[in-house]
């Protein structure tokens, strides 16, 4: 019976010199015959290559943690800065604001009113013993201030300070009917207490409401009114002198000023629907002039032609919408809009100028004198130049983390600047965005005309959930006092962390320059959520702080709350702040490993040249030692010794 027999065993050949790579055969061809010998044979060669990506390795480490060593000893450790002042308030201050000499502090029944050069109460409003939780302020000229309140009951309240009385005058979303009362979600108030924006929900609605405020009015009737309010305080206090009531009724001297004017009422737009035209030319009755771009409602498609669409839109993009968990729901969820004050003159039948498209709904937005950016839940940020209507930018954040707020940065000279005409071109050829993730990461955002937009991650999100950012807040300039020590840093921000910790840092370097810390009796109140505000004028920051107890509820009792006023100028700032900058540290990537070994050696041996001034000393102080331990040895042997 035939058997086949293989002539070759099934092994695997052994490996021979032509299978080595010969890509770098180029690299050994020698040009100088004396070293023909030099050349090593194979597998030599590859071993010398891997050593020596070993060594390069390796030095690329060395490098980056003595480049990383170095930063940290240029680092500029936080300076303490502790309260310059302090005052207390009875009850709980849910808000603060400052305008002008006057500090206004939302309480938990009513409304207060300090003076900011000695901190002293002047005025306290509780005729509704209502809880204040928001508050913004606007200072008129004249003695005269605008505030703007909300309380725990959704109501929104117009107050006019004078002659430090409140003066209340209108609650603008009161109603004689409760089932038909509306809640305040948010209010405005422009610069110079102009205009008021009130969002207001209720009965499943939102809109939005603009008031104008008679502020010239109010001038001219509160000096007619002053001397009718001061007979009326002196026969109050002259009742009863020694009451402290006396001194707060004759704060409550009611005067009848003009009521403001509702110039704007915005509702969410209607959802695009089919249309009802029968023809286009039904359609063109409907259209403006043209001088507007339109919201989409004027249109010929259909129902049916909708429905195809979106059908065809979930076959193509199924996967996507699976992944991302979307719920086949039909439930409409509110939309609530944001509104911020451009500076431009209202007029009572406003029409939009331009609508700008967002591929989804808005989480927040920021404003400065020439951009509008607007933060998207899909984690894209859009700028936008408001006087050429183009978009400067769109970027997503990295790993689309969703965004909480977001910040101009600006010169100090931008800051400053009046309202600009059309047709001139920015202050800043780029702008700097500062972008707080509801993670706790914080990055700078910079756009340009020119380049591409950049992404630098200021503060990441820490394992520690303590040393997470709460809340940021751009600081736009400095006093004069600082403002020689900054002059090669452009923008600060202050930063709150979840362990009550408020740092000035800056954002060029991304280091904390120092840090606003209460006395140890008290702690930063609610650190989630600070109350506290920033006086550009006076160049003071004030915040709220506890007294801390160890009972959590004995705390959330406590009959008052305290104050802390850091005033810029009262610190040593320039000193922390580093000098100028040196330049650019130079890449060593195109120098061969022994000259980088041979550069990181130099600079070593340089860092150990004052050491040898120390030396003896450390020599004397090592001998010392040797011989008080040699004599410490005598003394144990003599004890052990019969």
């Amino acid at each position: 019976m035939p058997v086949h027999v293989r002539k070759h065993s099934l092994e695997i050949p052994p490996p021979s010199e032509e299978d080595w790579l010969k890509d770098d055969e180029e690299d050994f061809f020698q040009q100088d015959p004396e070293r023909i010998r030099d050349a090593l044979p194979q597998p030599f060669r590859m071993v010398n290559k891997l050593v020596m990506l070993v060594f390069e390795n390796a030095m690329e480490i060395i490098e980056r943690r003595e480049t990383l060593r170095e930063a940290q000893k240029l680092k500029v450790r936080p300076t303490k800065c502790f309260p310059t002042a302090e005052f207390q308030v009875t009850g709980t201050a849910n808000c603060l604001s400052v305008s002008g000499k006057f500090i206004f502090v939302g309480l938990s029944v009513g409304l207060a009113a300090f003076r900011m050069y000695d901190c002293k109460q002047v005025c306290v409003w509780d005729a509704v013993k209502t809880e204040i939780c928001v508050i913004h302020s606007s200072d008129l000229g004249d003695e005269h201030h605008v505030l703007l309140t909300v309380d725990e009951m959704g109501l929104v309240s117009l107050f006019c300070f004078h002659r430090e009385s409140f003066l209340l005058i209108k609650i603008l979303n009161e109603v004689e009917d409760i089932s038909k009362r509306s809640t305040c979600v948010e209010v405005v108030l422009s610069s110079g207490g102009d205009y008021a924006g009130v969002l207001l929900q209720g009965n499943s609605e939102v809109w939005l409401e603009v008031y104008r405020l008679p502020k010239d009015s109010w001038l001219k009737e509160t000096e007619k009114s002053s001397g009718a309010a001061a007979g009326l305080a002196f026969r109050e206090m002259r009742s009863s002198w020694t009451s402290v009531e006396s001194f707060v009724s004759a704060n409550k001297a009611e005067a009848k000023l003009s009521l403001p004017v509702l110039v704007l009422k915005v509702k969410p737009p209607k959802p695009i629907t089919g249309t009802n035209f029968k023809s286009p030319l039904d359609a063109l009755k409907k259209v403006d002039d043209g001088s507007m771009l339109g919201l989409g409602h004027n249109h010929l498609i259909k129902d049916s032609q909708w429905e195809q669409h979106e059908a065809i839109f979930r076959s193509i993009y199924r996967e996507f919408l699976e992944a991302e968990g979307e719920s086949e729901s039909k439930d409409e969820v509110p939309s609530y809009p944001s509104s911020i004050f451009l500076s431009f003159c209202l007029d009572a039948d406003l029409k939009p100028d331009v609508v700008w498209p967002c591929a989804a709904p808005i989480a927040c937005s920021a404003v400065s004198s020439w951009y509008l950016a607007l933060a998207c839940e899909d984690s894209a940020i859009t700028i936008w130049d408001k006087h050429l209507g183009y978009p400067l930018s769109v970027t997503v954040m990295p790993e689309k983390r969703p965004i909480r707020s977001i910040h101009f940065l600006q010169s100090a000279a931008a800051a400053s600047s009046e309202t600009p005409c059309p047709g001139t071109d920015p202050p800043s050829p780029a702008v700097e965005l500062l972008v707080l993730c509801t993670d706790g990461s914080l990055y700078l955002l910079r756009a340009s005309r020119a380049k591409k937009p950049s992404i630098t991650l200021l503060a990441d999100r820490p394992e520690d959930p303590n040393l997470a950012v709460t809340a940021v807040v751009p600081v736009l300039a400095f006093p004069s006092a600082v403002s020689i020590a900054a002059r090669f840093f452009k923008n600060w921000a202050l930063v709150f962390s979840w362990d009550g910790t408020v740092s000035l840092m800056n954002t060029a370097t991304s280091q904390m320059v120092c840090c606003f810390s209460s006395p140890p009796s008290h702690a930063v109140a609610s650190p989630w959520q600070p109350v506290f505000t920033l006086d550009t004028v006076n160049w003071c920051l004030l915040l709220r702080g506890d007294e801390q107890q160890a009972d959590a509820l004995a705390q959330s009792r406590a009959s008052h709350s305290t104050i802390f006023l850091f005033y810029f100028n009262s610190y040593p700032l320039e000193e922390a702040f580093p000098k100028k900058p040196d330049l650019p540290f130079k890449s060593l990537q195109n120098l061969t490993l022994f000259e980088r070994c041979n550069m990181f050696l130099r600079d070593s041996q340089q860092r150990l040249v004052g050491l040898e001034e120390q030396l003896p000393e450390y020599w004397s102080r090592l001998q010392a030692r040797a011989a008080a331990m040699d004599k410490e040895s005598q003394k144990i042997k003599g004890q052990k010794k019969p």
